[in-house]
C-alpha cells in the first residue's frame, strides 16, 4: 500500500500558543503541538483535558424536555404505571437499555425491557414492539438510541394510551414524533452545550437528571460509566468534550469495578489480566456485544449486561463469544464475495462510492461488509441485501465525508434511514436499488475530496528518538482516551538505521520486528511493522529510511515503549 503522508499543518500564531502552553505546563513543545491541534489554547483548559472531571459535566437539564422527561417518569413511578426500555439492538442501543433498566431498577421493579429482533422488526420502533406494550400493560415506553423518526408509531401507540420519551442523538427530520419528552442534542432548536453524546449517553443524562429530582447522590451513578464507556467507544463518536470525561471515568471503571456481565466479557476476551483501552472495547468487547443482535437477538446481550450472578454470566458470555466466531466467518465470506463484485465493476477507477445488493447477504454483517469496502477502496459505501420485499442496508463513510447527508440526499427513493456522519442505515424497494445506486454516486463525486479517496497518514509532528524519554511517553499518556477528534499522534523520524537485529516474524513471515537508530541520538528504538516485510531487504543494505509510527507501552515489557510503524519510506 502506497500512503500519502499529509503532515497537519500549524500556523506561526499556533506555534506561538502551543510554545507558551509547553511552558506553562512543563511539558515538551510538541506536546504542546498537539494540544493546540485538538482546540486547546489555555493551560486551565490542558488541565482539564489531562485530568477530566466528573463535576465539569454539563447540568443535565440544559437538555431540551429533560423537565419534562423526569416529570413524566417521576408520575408513572409514583401511578406504579409498567414501564418498558426500549432500544435499539446494537452496542449503543444495548448498553444504553442497561444502563437506564439497572439505575430505575434499584427504585422500582414494575419495568421491563425490549430489544427489536434485526430480522423479524428491522431497526428502530417497531407496530409489534407497541403491540407486546400495549399487551403487558405498559403506558410509558422509554426509548433509547432510536426513535426520532418514528413519527407514525409513536401516532399508533398514542392510539394506545402508551406514552413515549425519547433518548436519540440520529439525526432527526423536520417533523418530530408525538412523544411526551424528545432528549437529543441533535434537535434543530437544541440548548444542550455538547451535541456529540452516544444514544447510551443521552440516557445517562436522562438518569443522572432523574437523580437530581429525587435526591440520589451522583456516586450511585458511577456504576453505569463502564456501559457509558463501551457505547462511546463502539459508536464512534468525538472523544473529546463531556464524551471524554465519561469515556475516562467509563474506562477507570471497567478497568477497576466492572459490573458482573461486563466482567465475563472481559473474561471470554482474555483482558482480565491487562489495562483495557478503547482500542480492547472497539476491536473486542464491543464486536461480542454486537454479535447478539447480528446473529441471534440484542436481547441476549441486554440479558448479560444486566445479571447479578457471575457464573452465569459467563454462560450467557460464552455463548456471545459463539456468535462472535459466526459473525467473524460470515463477515470474511461476505467480504470476499463482495470483493469479487467490486473487481468486475465497469469504471471503477472513475466511481467515487460502491453501492452492492446481494439478495442472499446476512443482513446481520452488512454494516460490517460495508466498513471493510470503505477501508479497501477508500471509497463510501452502501451494502444492502433483501429483507421480506424491501433492499434494505448500511451505509459507512470514508473521514472527513457525511454520508448521512449522501443518503439523505436520495430520499424520495427511500422508504426509510436513518445515522449521522460516518454510518446511516437506509430501506428502499427492490426496483429503486438501480436509480439509488446513480443518485448516490451523483452526491459524493461532486462533494467528496480528493485527499478522502486515498490512503492517507495524517502525521502529528516530526520528532528525533532523542526526544522520545519515559518522561515525554508519560506525558503523552494523558492524551488517553484517544478516538474521535483526539486520534493517537503519529509523529515521523527522518533517516532511521537498522541498528542490524532487524527481523522478519509472524506465522507467514509478514511483519518486521525493528531496532533502529536515527542520526542524532545513540537511542536505539524497538518497532513492529504489521505486514510491511516486503521492506525487509532494503531495510538490511543500511540504508536509511523514513518511518511514522504511534508510541506504544510493549505489552510484554512493561515501563518499555515501543514504536508501531505505520509506514515505512526507502530513501531512494
Amino acid at each position: 500500500m502506497n500512503h500519502k503522508w499529509n503532515y497537519l499543518p500549524i500556523t506561526p500564531e499556533q506555534t506561538e500558543i502551543s510554545q507558551t502552553l509547553a511552558k506553562e505546563l512543563g511539558i515538551h513543545p510538541i506536546l504542546g503541538r498537539l494540544l493546540v491541534q485538538r482546540g486547546i489554547k489555555k493551560a486551565s483548559d490542558a488541565k482539564r483535558f489531562f485530568r477530566p472531571q466528573l463535576p465539569d459535566l454539563h447540568n443535565p437539564y440544559l437538555m431540551n424536555d429533560m423537565d419534562v422527561a423526569v416529570e413524566r417518569l417521576n408520575k408513572a413511578m409514583g401511578r406504579k404505571e409498567r414501564i418498558l426500555i426500549y432500544g435499539d439492538y446494537d452496542v449503543d442501543g444495548t448498553t444504553a437499555v442497561a444502563l437506564v433498566y439497572k439505575f430505575i431498577q434499584q427504585f422500582y421493579s414494575n419495568i421491563d425491557y425490549y430489544i427489536p429482533d434485526r430480522y423479524e422488526e428491522g431497526y428502530g420502533i417497531s407496530q409489534k414492539g407497541v403491540d407486546y406494550a400495549a399487551e403487558t400493560g405498559v403506558s410509558l415506553i422509554i426509548v433509547l438510541d432510536c426513535g426520532i423518526k418514528a413519527v407514525e408509531e409513536i401516532t399508533y401507540a398514542k392510539e394506545k394510551g402508551i406514552d413515549f420519551i425519547i433518548c436519540d442523538h440520529h439525526v432527526p427530520d423536520d417533523v418530530l414524533p408525538p412523544a411526551v419528552a424528545i432528549l437529543n442534542p441533535k434537535r434543530l432548536d437544541n440548548t444542550y452545550p455538547y451535541t456529540h453524546l452516544s444514544g447510551c449517553g443521552v440516557g445517562f443524562k436522562f438518569m443522572q437528571a432523574f437523580a437530581i429530582s429525587n435526591g440520589i447522590e451522583f456516586h450511585h451513578l458511577i456504576p453505569l460509566l463502564d456501559l457509558v464507556a463501551v457505547s462511546i467507544a463502539s459508536d464512534i463518536v468525538p472523544i473529546m468534550g463531556e464524551n471524554r470525561i465519561l469515556a475516562f471515568h467509563g474506562l477507570k471503571q471497567l478497568n477497576s469495578n466492572p459490573s458482573v456481565g461486563m466482567k465475563a466479557i472481559i473474561d471470554v476476551c482474555g483482558l482480565s489480566e491487562r489495562e483495557i483501552t478503547i482500542s480492547d472495547i472497539v476491536f473486542k468487547i464491543g464486536p461480542r456485544i454486537n454479535a447478539s443482535g447480528r446473529i441471534q437477538n440484542g436481547k441476549e446481550a441486554v440479558d448479560l449486561l444486566t445479571e447479578k450472578d457471575f457464573s452465569v454470566a459467563l454462560e450467557k458470555a460464552g455463548q456471545i463469544n459463539q456468535y462472535n466466531e459466526t459473525r467473524k466467518d460470515l463477515d470474511k465470506n461476505m467480504t470476499e464475495e463482495a470483493n469479487q463484485i467490486v473487481s468486475h465493476l465497469e469504471g471503477l477507477a472513475n466511481r467515487r462510492s460502491i453501492v452492492l445488493y446481494n439478495e442472499e447477504w446476512h443482513k446481520g454483517v452488512i454494516g460490517i461488509v460495508a466498513s471493510r469496502l470503505t477501508e479497501i477502496y477508500y471509497r463510501p459505501a452502501v451494502v444492502l441485501t433483501r429483507t421480506n420485499d424491501m433492499a434494505t442496508g448500511s451505509a459507512r463513510s470514508v473521514s472527513g465525508f457525511d454520508v448521512y447527508k449522501a443518503v439523505e440526499y436520495c430520499r424520495d427513493l427511500l422508504e426509510n434511514f436513518g445515522g449521522h456522519t460516518y454510518a446511516a442505515g437506509l430501506s428502499m424497494k427492490v426496483e429503486n436499488v438501480e436509480a439509488f445506486t446513480k443518485r448516490f454516486e451523483e452526491f459524493v463525486a461532486q462533494h467528496i475530496l480528493p485527499e478522502q479517496t486515498s490512503a492517507v497518514i495524517d502525521i502529528d509532528a516530526e520528532i528525533d528518538f532523542k526526544d522520545i524519554t519515559s518522561r515525554f511517553f508519560n506525558d503523552l499518556k494523558k492524551f488517553n482516551p484517544f478516538g474521535p477528534d483526539n486520534p493517537k499522534p503519529v509523529f515521523c523520524t527522518h533517516h532511521v538505521y537498522d541498528y542490524g537485529t532487524s527481523k522478519v516474524v509472524g506465522r507467514d513471515q509478514e511483519h518486521i520486528k525493528l531496532e533502529l537508530v536515527d542520526n542524532k541520538s545513540n537511542n536505539v528504538m524497538n518497532g513492529i511493522a504489521f505486514g510491511q516485510s516486503s521492506h525487509v531487504r532494503y531495510i538490511k543494505t543500511k540504508r536509511s529510511f523514513d518511518i511514522c509510527y504511534t508510541i506504544e507501552e510493549n505489552t510484554h515489557k512493561r515501563g518499555e515503549v515501543q514504536l508501531l510503524i505505520e509506514d515505512i519510506k526507502p530513501i531512494e
